[in-house]
């Protein structure tokens, strides 16, 4: 349990940073008609305006919400595609609970606001992809870590055929009556 919630760290991680560098490029319009850098918002959520404080911000919400999906549905994923299925999915429910309804409460808007507020629905629909961005790498990430984890193959990869488990077997039978 502890390796596929680390697991799930270090692929919210590695989503979180792919994310972060598209928020890094996006500019998001401010109350006063002007625009700020994406990063700088989030920083604001925790009363600060540095960039350097965003992204530190939204590595640690990377990697906590990774955790909490790797607990979630970490033993569930048995393939690459419902790997990149859930985290898609995953992705989405944290782009409305996060984008539209967490983030406005933090910065003193309404729920939703991204989508009621005109010059805000382009930052909107950045964030949506962001996310399931996000999401997709978490999902591709942790199954990729998977094996490792549960020691076995995955549904998509090629397994030994049973000839070559029988060959195995009998060698391992071999040298353990040679002793």
């Amino acid at each position: 349990m502890r390796s596929d919630i680390g697991s799930g760290i270090i692929a919210g991680l590695i989503g979180g940073v792919f994310f972060g560098i598209m928020m890094q490029m996006m500019n998001a319009p401010t109350p006063q008609g002007g625009e700020m850098p994406m990063m700088t918002m989030v920083a604001k959520v925790v009363r600060s305006e540095s960039t350097l404080v965003g992204w530190l911000y939204h590595l640690f919400n990377s990697a906590l919400i990774g955790a909490i999906f790797s607990w979630l549905f970490g033993r569930r994923l048995q393939s690459f595609a419902a790997g990149l299925g859930w985290g898609a999915a995953y992705g989405f429910v944290w782009w409305i609970l996060g984008a539209l309804i967490l983030m406005p409460i933090f910065l003193g808007m309404l729920p939703l606001a991204p989508l009621i507020v005109e010059p805000m629905r382009p930052v909107a629909v950045g964030s949506l992809l962001g996310h399931l961005i996000y999401g997709i790498i978490l999902g591709g990430s942790l199954i990729m870590m998977k094996p490792r984890i549960l020691g076995g193959p995955l549904q998509d990869e090629p397994r030994e055929s049973g000839r070559t488990d029988s060959l195995r077997r009998l060698s391992k039978e071999r040298k353990g009556n040679n002793r």
